[in-house]
């Protein structure tokens, strides 16, 4: 399976998800790819749109090869892989500690008026544009799931075998397209994959807290 871009993506979760329609879920997404897809299921299912911010802990050398990952409250998640791939102790507190200083600088940049969105009794929708190893969205759903949502859901176009597995243990409900047995990159099963930055991150959930106060 294949997707034009994000935003194709989206569309095409949003149809899997539309029995939430009418529920007002809290879609969170994680920045920067996903919140383009996270702004456009929210406005499909009536919802609201919010980010969750984790870091993934990158490889000593390799920083895109995670490792582990890090949420707003300091909660770790790290791989069983992560010693073999050469991350010491010491070098997983100074990973930690620039991978929070990051998260600060972000929630700063991105909802600098208010705190986010508080998930208790609430459907929440997770949305990511992939799973690869999984460490990321461990990170979101365990952040979200401390916050006592109603139900928690995982919703991605595209996972790993092996990330889907891991993920389907922490979630009420995993929606993916495609789980992928030939899965070495998310990219791969995008024809246009580019950049998001942050501006438009910016624009995003500044766009939908104006919303927020008109209703």
């Amino acid at each position: 399976m294949f997707f034009r871009d994000r935003i194709d993506a989206a569309t095409r979760l949003a149809d899997a998800l539309s029995g939430l329609r009418g529920t007002h879920p809290l879609i969170v997404a994680i920045p920067r790819g996903a919140v383009p897809m996270g702004q456009l299921i929210a406005e499909r299912l009536d919802g609201e749109l919010d980010v969750v911010l984790v870091r993934k802990l990158g490889a000593p050398g390799s920083p895109e090869f995670g490792i582990g990952v890090v949420d707003e409250s300091g909660w770790t998640y790290i791989s069983d892989f992560a010693e073999a791939a050469g991350a010491t102790a010491n070098y997983l507190e100074r990973e930690i500690a620039e991978q929070m200083a990051t998260i600060r600088q972000r929630r700063a940049q991105y909802t600098p008026a208010r705190p986010p969105v508080d998930p208790a009794g609430r459907t929440v929708i997770v949305v990511d544009d992939g799973l690869a190893t999984g460490a990321t969205m461990i990170g979101a759903l365990h952040a979200l799931r401390a916050r006592q949502p109603r139900r928690l859901i995982c919703a991605v176009p595209v996972a790993s075998p092996d990330a889907f597995a891991k993920v389907e243990a922490l979630a009420d409900e995993v929606v993916c397209l495609h789980v992928a047995p030939d899965f070495y990159a998310v990219g791969q099963f995008y024809h246009r994959f580019p950049q998001v930055d942050d501006k438009e991150v910016v624009d995003l959930l500044r766009a939908a807290g104006s919303e927020r106060q008109s209703g």
